[in-house]
């Protein structure tokens, strides 16, 4: 079968029309302003960076200019529980495959709780059509652990085929549950998904051949995997704990 990948292949911020001035947010992040195109990976595309470099209000744009709900679900899958997504998405410029995705999903671990109190009360209500939550393994998300509702939520409602954006899936997840995620993930690709990632996770970004792009002050720079800081400060430390912490205290003892 020919791939379908990448169904997104590059966003850009349509600069032709008006777009707001520097000291709006979210124009005023660096790695927004900064943005010209970005080419997404057939595969798995990741985006990293410290926090309050732009990454989620990033991926939030692009997953509602997508179509798909701004607090989380799929396209068809709508509510909203609080309006706090930002403008941005509107001056996006999406380049789509031609061929569509089967299957598709918004995951943002901050309003997944949302997404589960939405289900249970769409499920509470009569109709002809089988549970939702059928859809995700049969068992409330609210009766299991954050990353077991996570792991349910890739094991079960991810159908392959897809284009699945996700923002910070390693919260709550044990570096065991981490790889059961890669594992999963890998799977999905080989089912022609497409994975775009923000992400923390040390774990996460060493999935093989994955395009990794990092943001900070000076906007967009495509890094190896060797190169993150993830990576470094990881290895640093697992290769010797004490020598680090030794070193890390020792800043507050000479402190001022």
């Amino acid at each position: 079968m020919t791939s379908r990948r990448p169904y997104l292949r590059s966003i850009s911020l349509k600069r032709e029309e008006d777009v707001p001035g520097g000291d709006v947010y979210p124009f005023n992040i660096p790695a927004v302003r900064a943005l010209r195109r970005l080419d997404f990976h057939r595969d798995v595309t990741f985006i990293i960076g410290e926090n309050g470099c732009g990454k989620s209000t990033l991926l939030e744009a692009i997953a509602t200019a997508w179509g798909f709900n701004a607090e989380g679900g799929s396209v068809n899958f709508r509510f909203s529980t609080r309006a706090s997504h930002s403008e941005l998405h509107a001056h996006l410029r999406l380049v789509k495959s031609v061929r569509r995705p089967r299957d598709g999903f918004f995951f943002r671990a901050e309003s997944f709780f949302n997404v589960a109190t939405t289900i249970e009360r769409v499920d509470a209500e009569p109709a002809p059509a089988p549970p939702v939550i059928d859809s995700y393994g049969g068992r409330s998300l609210h009766e299991q652990s954050h990353g077991e509702s996570f792991l349910a939520l890739m094991l079960h409602r991810f159908r392959g085929q897809g284009l699945y954006i996700l923002d910070e899936p390693e919260a709550a997840l044990s570096p065991t549950r981490q790889l059961a995620v890669l594992r999963r993930m890998h799977q999905l690709v080989r089912d022609d998904s497409q994975f775009i990632i923000a992400t923390h996770s040390p774990i996460l970004t060493a999935y093989p051949g994955a395009t990794i792009f990092l943001l900070d002050g000076g906007g967009f720079a495509r890094v190896r995997y060797e190169e993150t800081e993830h990576y470094a400060v990881t290895r640093e430390f697992l290769a010797d704990p004490r020598r680090m912490l030794k070193r890390l205290f020792a800043e507050d003892e000479t402190g001022p």
